[in-house]
């Protein structure tokens, strides 16, 4: 009776000890079939291409291509983020862990291409704000990978034949000139020169911008902008002559508008030989003291008659974000110290140099300070929020009070 009784107990322990074995398999199988099947639904990740690249000058090629491997890198590394985290968080746990920071490096990366190519060409403005989102494939596939050729000068990221029949700029070209005072010169021809880049910079945006917007894209993106751009320059012309001479009316409102060349072809070049005048300017003044149009030179210390910096106010800022606002104050600040130190510079060098001495010592290497600064104002709002154009290349020339 005994042993029945343990023969019984050691049959059910046997029973017992199968089933679990085999509920062990079932399970182990379950979660086999449902990691596998997980797998198959895991979602990629979809970038749109930067395939906008103007001719990149051979300086910056290599940066450039090293950015764009850096795209597809990042993608990779996104879509292994969603293989290796599946369960992981709520909801929007892949927006705040994957697509945001994603995002922010796209943004860093498309800003550094346009930068290592702004620092020898016309800095392009590749919509870094507009391709850094990315979207999910959610039944999974292939990622698009980034395109890695860098066109080279005189190519065109779309193709070799896709500039054929775009159009081009047609302006009016400033050549109702008068007389430029001597002290004029130099700024007058720099700002006749700017012409002929802003030009250049709005028709690479018109071959950049093959297929973006509606019809009124050129009109809206490039023609108005360019609008702006030539009535400040012919401006500055006005201003410059003025200071030493009659002012002109050279009718910048007409002649800051731009048409299209609807068939393609060269844009007409602006001229930028400038007529001179009495090389005395503003003789009145400085009869006697030796002034060879730099304001200096042989006034033997009378800083009564000394020039001042002249410069534009950056009053084009958008709303700043919190996290910019301090960046962009010592930014500001740093602009009215170049000023000024750019004037003791003025009142400290009396008798130094020749004609053009003012210009190459002091407002040339101000001009380069005030770009660097504006760049940097643009940046730290990029940051944060949509990078602005506050048009650091019209902004940074500086002129004199004479």
């Amino acid at each position: 009776m005994y042993r029945s009784r343990f023969n019984k107990s050691r049959t059910n322990v046997r029973r017992w000890q199968i089933g679990a074995v085999a509920g062990l398999a079932l399970a182990t199988v379950g979660v086999g079939l449902g990691v596998a099947s997980a797998a198959e639904a895991v979602p990629t990740v979809n970038c749109p291409s930067v395939n906008n690249l103007p001719a990149v000058p051979a300086q910056a090629q290599a940066e450039v291509k090293r950015n764009l491997e850096l795209l597809n890198t990042q993608i990779s590394e996104a879509n292994n983020r969603l293989r290796t985290s599946v369960g992981e968080g709520g909801p929007a746990f892949i927006q705040n862990a994957i697509l945001g920071p994603l995002a922010d490096k796209r943004f860093a990366t498309i800003n550094r291409i346009e930068t290592a190519i702004g620092r020898n060409a016309a800095k392009p403005n590749l919509n870094a704000e507009g391709l850094s989102k990315c979207s999910l494939n959610e039944d999974g596939g292939n990622s698009a990978q980034q395109p890695t050729d860098v066109p080279a000068a005189g190519e065109n990221a779309g193709g070799g034949d896709a500039a054929a029949g775009l159009p081009t700029i047609n302006c009016p070209a400033v050549d109702n000139l008068p007389a430029v005072p001597a002290q004029a010169q130099a700024e007058v021809q720099r700002n006749l020169e700017l012409l002929n880049t802003q030009i250049s910079e709005a028709n690479n945006r018109i071959r950049t911008s093959v297929g973006q917007g509606g019809p009124a894209f050129i009109q809206n993106a490039i023609l108005g902008p360019l609008q702006s751009k030539r009535f400040a320059t012919i401006n500055r012309i006005e201003t410059a002559i003025g200071r030493n001479a009659a002012k002109p009316d050279l009718n910048a409102e007409g002649l800051s508008v731009c048409s299209l060349n609807e068939d393609g072809g060269a844009s007409a070049e602006q001229p930028t030989d400038v007529p001179a005048g009495n090389a005395g300017g503003n003789a009145g003044g400085n009869a006697g003291n030796g002034n060879a149009g730099n304001g200096n030179a042989g006034n033997g210390g009378a800083t009564g008659a000394l020039p001042t910096v002249n410069c534009p106010a950056v009053n084009n800022l958008p709303t700043i974000p919190a996290q910019a606002a301090a960046e962009v104050q010592r930014n500001l600040e740093l602009l009215n110290t170049q000023i000024a130190e750019a004037n003791a510079r003025i009142a400290s060098s009396v008798g130094q140099g020749g004609p053009a001495f003012i210009q190459n010592a002091i407002l040339g290497p101000l001009e380069d300070k005030r770009f660097a600064t504006i760049n940097r104002i643009e940046t730290a709002i990029g940051r944060n929020a949509v990078k602005p154009n506050l048009n650091a290349e019209g902004l940074a020339p500086c002129s004199l009070n004479q």
